[in-house]
């Protein structure tokens, strides 16, 4: 038995959708949360496999977690222990290596095992391992599992640079860092607005994290931390696919609960291809465009923040089919996120990929088909498309879209959308 995704494509949307709570802020977050030794009340959490799995292992350390409603969660460490991260939810999401940052930092220790997540190409975590050297852990990696230990009198604040501005090691090296002695400089630092809401965090704790938004984060060590109510922000790829949606098949509709300024380079990118949007307050509109407008091709190019994302290259592709002429897709963060190239050629887009760079030939109609969500911007990719072809689209492996999408059924139902899951 298997529960996939099936579409009846060609319908015109319209109407309001509200974003949820950014994945990737809440997936360091809830391990960030556990650095204190008070409750942190976190408003704002998405209701995505993700989280259910960080909740599996905060468990397995002795943490309390409440569900005040669907998107509040108490977490209470006051009788957390110091244990290993052993479990099978490790493997569930890559994001579990947070907890070797917050391990480290709150006990000197951390043993884990690898960690899983979408399979994009090579994501070594060497950065991570070097910025806890720097502070003067030693690491070895008895049998599956990663062990981190600090020496006896503790860590130590250092100067670290970063080969690659990598965003899960600027969170993991401050994570650490925050009880270190003295002081810790982080050059090179991660941008995105998911760094400053983990800093946000961490200060609202009793931390003294300076710099976020910058390419140089400084942290100065403390004692301790205590608890504190936060607001997660929401979430700039969710919002993304949704005016991806729009450009593709709406008539009239809003996006609301975003951020604008979190979402320049796409929405640039969407009006240079000849999308018609607007943006009011936390509110981004797109309306008027017609079902056979075709619209202009373009180059993309991802780059860290604020760049365009690497996470909505995938989603935008399907869109592409849509323009008059040749377009491509250049990635820099990760080289072989183009699996669902081939997932949308099975839908009839003309697509190919030679080294780091799609190129998507169009106008190509798009007819209903049998694909994979290979991952989880894949199977964003592959929603959009199906909504756009003709006929019935069934998306198989829909637990990697579960993992980042908030109720994404009911939304686009909502919306119109000819959607729903079933068990075949």
């Amino acid at each position: 038995m298997e529960e996939v995704i099936k579409i009846e494509g060609g319908v015109r949307l319209n109407g309001t959708v509200r974003i949820s709570g950014s994945k990737n802020s809440t997936v360091a977050l809830i391990p960030a949360a556990v650095l204190g030794t008070e409750k942190v009340t976190i408003y704002g959490v998405p209701q995505i496999s993700d989280v259910e799995a960080l909740i599996e292992l905060l468990e397995e350390l002795g943490v309390k977690v409440t569900r005040v409603d669907e998107e509040t969660l108490v977490i209470d460490p006051s009788e957390m222990m110091d244990v290993p991260l052993l479990g099978d939810a490790v493997q569930k999401l890559r994001a579990s290596y947070y907890f070797m940052g917050a391990l480290l930092g709150k006990y000197g220790k951390c043993m884990i095992k690898s960690p899983g997540g979408c399979y994009l190409g090579p994501r070594p975590i060497d950065l991570h391992i070097k910025g806890f050297e720097a502070l003067g852990a030693k690491i070895s990696y008895p049998g599956d599992c990663t062990l981190l230990q600090a020496p006896k009198d503790g860590l130590k604040g250092a100067r670290i640079f970063l080969d690659i501005s990598s965003v899960g090691a600027t969170i993991n090296i401050m994570m650490a860092a925050v009880y270190a002695k003295g002081r810790t400089i982080i050059d090179n630092a991660a941008r995105e607005p998911e760094i400053i809401d983990i800093a946000t965090l961490l200060n609202k704790m009793g931390a003294r994290i300076h710099g976020m938004g910058t390419s140089t984060l400084v942290i100065d060590g403390v004692e301790e931390l205590k608890g504190c109510v936060h607001e997660i922000i929401p979430d700039r790829i969710e919002a993304a696919t949704y005016i991806l949606i729009a450009a593709a098949m709406a008539d009239d509709m809003k996006i609301t609960n975003v951020i604008p300024q979190h979402l320049e380079a796409i929405t640039s990118k969407l009006e240079e291809i000849g999308i018609n949007l607007t943006r009011e307050g936390d509110t981004i509109h797109v309306f008027g465009n017609e079902p056979d407008k075709l619209l202009k091709p373009t180059d993309i190019t991802t780059k860290a923040y604020p760049g365009f994302a690497t996470d909505v290259q995938q989603p935008f592709t399907a869109l592409l089919t849509k323009t008059d002429g040749c377009s491509s897709v250049t990635e820099q963060i990760y080289v072989e996120r183009f699996k669902h190239c081939a997932e949308l050629n099975q839908m009839g887009a003309n697509t190919f990929v030679k080294g780091a760079t799609a190129y998507i030939s169009g106008p190509t109609p798009l007819h209903g088909a049998s694909v994979t969500a290979t991952d989880l911007r894949c199977g964003a990719a592959l929603v959009i498309a199906g909504l756009m072809a003709d006929g019935v689209t069934e998306i198989h492996e829909i637990k990697h879209i579960d993992r980042g999408y908030d109720k994404l059924v009911e939304k686009l139902t909502a919306l119109g959308a000819r959607i729903r899951r079933e068990v075949i």
